[in-house]
Parts: C-alpha cells; structure tokens; sequence
C-alpha cells in the first residue's frame, strides 16, 4: 500500500515559516528521520540517523529530521544537528499520522509527487538499509552501509501516535 499524506499538510522547520508539503517537494524528494526525543530508542538511534543524513546530503534529495516536539525541545534533543538539518517539528504529529507510522524511530522516503513508496519503523538495519537502497537507486546516489560499527541491535520502536 502506497501512502500519500496531504500536500497541504504544513510543515513547521525549526527556522523559517510553516509551508505545505507540496512545497517542500517542488524540487527534491524528502529522506526524512522522524524521532520522538522524549524516548531513548530515538537517542539510540540520533548517531546512526546523522550518519545516514550526512550520506545523501549532496543528493537530489533534501535530507530531513522529523522531531515530534516544540522547536525548542527539538534544539535541546538534536543539540548542534539542529543547525546542520533541516528539522521539521510536528509535535502534535500530524505529519506522523498521515505518514501511518505506527513506531518511531522512522526511516520515511517521499516522493516528489507526495507518495511514499518504502519506509522502516522501528530500528531494523536490514528495513533501513533497503529505505537507503531505493532513495540512492532513484537519485543515483551511493547508500549509506547499514549497518555500520557503533550502530545499535534491533530493537522495537515506541509507539508514534500517543
């Protein structure tokens, strides 16, 4: 099942003003981490998630946080990766509901046309690493190694709509 979230769904970045989806993918696909910081699963998870962002940063693809909390809380959670991602804030995650997500932490792909054909829940390398296969398959980019050394087991993720 493909899942398509409302292109008119407005999407809060740490700096700047609120803008619909659509916006956001006029010009690239979104490779979007989204994280609870109120969980240590998503903590666990914020070393692995830099290094796969740091990977597609110069691909046609714009490279996302999606952090379910305030802007400021979101500061306090990604510390100086705050400054060095876009970082959408989606505390009362409406994002996330559209998205499905039903765990976080979250491996989303979305494409131009607002549809989201893979994405992995939870912390799984095998599930993250066929998100990060098919993201560099379309934009003809190398993916990231999933896993790598340092990166957490598997574990289950916490629930994303509470």
């Amino acid at each position: 099942m493909i899942i398509s979230p409302s292109l008119d769904t407005q999407l809060q970045p740490l700096k700047g003003k609120a803008r619909p989806l659509e916006e956001w993918l006029t010009t690239f696909h979104l490779a979007s981490i989204v994280l609870d910081p109120f969980t240590n699963e998503s903590a666990w998870i914020l070393p692995t998630a830099v290094r796969i962002l740091r990977q597609f940063a110069g691909a046609s693809v714009r490279t996302n946080f999606v952090i379910t909390a305030t802007p400021d809380e979101a500061r306090e959670f990604l510390g100086p990766f705050a400054d060095e991602f876009l970082v959408f804030c989606d505390p009362s995650r409406t994002f996330v509901k559209q998205l499905a997500l039903t765990e976080l932490p979250a491996f989303v792909y979305l494409q131009i046309d607002g549809t989201v054909p893979v994405n992995a829940q939870g912390w799984n390398a095998k599930a993250w690493s066929s998100v990060a296969e098919h993201i560099a398959s379309v934009v003809s980019w190398r993916k990231p190694s999933i896993p790598s050394a340092g990166d957490p087991g598997s574990f289950k993720g916490t629930p994303a709509l509470v």
